[in-house]
């Protein structure tokens, strides 16, 4: 019957062996007598700072967010919709920076106990679009406050975008009237959208990111989000 990992420590707590310093003082003889074979030489090896398993540095992520700490702020609009649109523009941007545009939008709701919910929605064809992240969004944190309808502070808002895809040539879609065609990236709407985000790019790269914005956002953002955004965390692509 084996030594368990209890078992190993007793025996290096009887050497006066406490920590990985200490381990690695050791000769690796003493730790395969001790222990045995296998245990000794992976510990050795652990201690060595040494494994064999590879490491990986340039992993694509799988997702992309962004959150904002509001402190404790009412839940209504002058403070909601500015913040996620606010989200969504740092978000968008970098999908587009990347080309990955994504089919899962999650949003995240702290309110002002520190009770937190998430919402998420898988769309039909990724989106990269600024203004279709945002009301997406927004759709999920109305239906949030519709299930809390008794919540009346928020502290904290996050959006993430995940199942990102490598870009492809975007599937024109026929204007068949449907209701969220202004969301759905291959249609006339989606399109014309996409491209104002690409200008709005342009115009950033060459002359830095606050040179222009989507009014709405930047006008409402300034009288009513206070201390601006004090904490925004957002994931590399």
């Amino acid at each position: 019957m084996g030594r368990g990992p209890r078992d190993e420590r007793a025996r290096l707590a009887q050497m006066d062996v406490h920590t990985m310093g200490q381990l690695a003082m050791l000769p690796g003889r003493s730790l395969v007598s001790l222990l045995g074979h296998a245990a000794g030489e992976k510990l050795t090896a652990l201690a060595s700072n040494r494994h064999p398993r590879e490491i990986r540095t340039h992993r694509r992520a799988q997702s992309a967010g962004a959150q904002s700490a509001l402190g404790k702020q009412p839940a209504d609009e002058r403070i909601i919709r500015p913040t996620l649109r606010h989200l969504a523009d740092r978000i968008a941007t970098r999908l587009r920076a990347k080309s990955r545009p994504g089919r899962t939008v999650t949003v995240r709701v702290r309110f002002g106990d520190l009770h937190s919910v998430t919402r998420a929605v898988t769309l039909v064809a990724p989106i990269s679009a600024t203004a279709i992240l945002a009301e997406i969004a927004e759709q999920l944190v109305r239906a949030v406050f519709a299930d809390y309808p008794d919540e009346r502070t928020i502290s904290l808002l996050a959006i993430s975008v995940s199942h990102l895809e490598e870009y492809a040539d975007l599937q024109l879609e026929l204007p068949l009237g449907l209701e969220d065609e202004r969301r759905r990236p291959g249609t006339r709407q989606g399109m014309a959208r996409w491209m104002a985000d690409r200008a709005v790019d342009r115009i950033r790269d060459r002359f830095g990111w606050h040179a222009v914005g989507y009014g709405s956002a930047a006008l409402e953002l300034s009288r009513s989000v206070p201390d601006e955004f004090r904490e925004l965390a957002e994931e590399d692509l």
